[in-house]
């Protein structure tokens, strides 16, 4: 008979340190930027529109496209516009691409306009000018430092050296979870004979098929709620309280989505009773869309409505 221990494998001691627990580091999104707070709901809701206007944008390569708009307005006077953009080469995500310039002037000579740009991997700056006729409306400038799991920003409004006046708006957003963004903006304003600044919280919840977002802070209340029921149906509820101007408005709004049909109809009601809606269609192969849109103000008894033709 042989050895009976030599047929026992011999189970050597486990170092101490494979006995502990490995934790998993979470890593938590980019809240994104705070302006984008409540913009899921707002995508919602129709934009006003009366009168016809017509709109042909033409993209004259990869990076250049110009666009005109002419607007047949019933309620004030018509109006044309020549817009033009430029994006680099630098695409970030589908809607980011760096550097971008837009440019809209009108037949008066009034001008807006916009610079972005990435200057380094985590810092985006935005320019924003406009003027009316040959007078300097708004100047400003924004630098935006996005961090793994934080966004902040600051903004310098129409800075006045010779009158001492200034804006200056402070934004910050934290990931505190997956779903859950909590940040804050702090707005200074100064000019001759004033000085102030606002305070307020921010906070947003991402679920699957829901957005909670809410702004509290002296000047009153913004929330919203998104909701997207299934692939058709979208809809939106926002609620504002003006402390300072001793308003509350309530307004729902909604989005059906029909693909078969390639239209899109977003309608609307507040609390001041307005109702509106526009319907959206696209005609395939052609590079048009119709747009048919309808707004009625039971209080002030006012009915306006619009048609739009977007070429291009």
């Amino acid at each position: 008979m042989g050895n009976v221990l030599a047929l026992v494998p011999i189970k050597e001691p486990s170092p101490p340190d494979a006995r502990k627990t490995v934790r998993r580091e979470v890593l938590l999104p980019n809240p994104g930027s705070f302006d984008e707070l409540h913009k899921k709901c707002k995508e919602v809701f129709p934009q006003q529109m009366e009168g016809v206007k017509l709109i042909i944008n033409k993209a004259l390569s990869s990076h250049f496209q110009v666009g005109h708009t002419i607007h047949m307005s019933t309620l004030g006077l018509s109006s044309y516009h020549f817009n033009t953009s430029y994006v680099g080469s630098k695409q970030l995500s589908p809607m980011e691409v760096f550097p971008t310039v837009i440019g809209d002037m009108d037949n008066a000579g009034s001008l807006n306009a916009q610079v972005l740009n990435l200057l380094f991997d985590r810092i985006r700056t935005k320019a924003v000018f406009q003027t009316q006729h040959s007078t300097f409306l708004t100047w400003q400038f924004d630098g935006e430092y996005r961090g793994d799991d934080y966004t902040a920003t600051l903004t310098l409004g129409n800075p006045d050296l010779i009158n001492e006046s200034v804006i200056l708006v402070a934004h910050f957003l934290q990931s505190i979870t997956e779903n859950l963004v909590l940040g804050g903006e702090m707005v200074y304003h100064r000019r001759p004979g004033e000085e102030g600044a606002i305070v307020t919280l921010a906070g947003k919840y991402s679920a699957l098929d829901w957005v909670a977002t809410w702004n509290v802070g002296y000047g009153g209340v913004h929330a919203s709620y998104y909701h997207r029921a299934n692939e058709q149906i979208q809809v939106g509820v926002e609620f504002e309280a003006n402390t300072r101007l001793q308003d509350t408005t309530f307004a729902f709004g909604y989005q059906l989505n029909i693909p078969k049909a390639n239209m899109i109809f977003r309608g609307s009601l507040d609390s001041n009773w307005c109702v509106g809606g526009v319907l959206e269609k696209k005609l395939p192969p052609l590079p048009v869309t119709l747009a048919l849109g309808a707004f009625m103000n039971h209080w002030k008894n006012k009915f306006h409505c619009g048609f739009s033709v977007l070429i291009g």
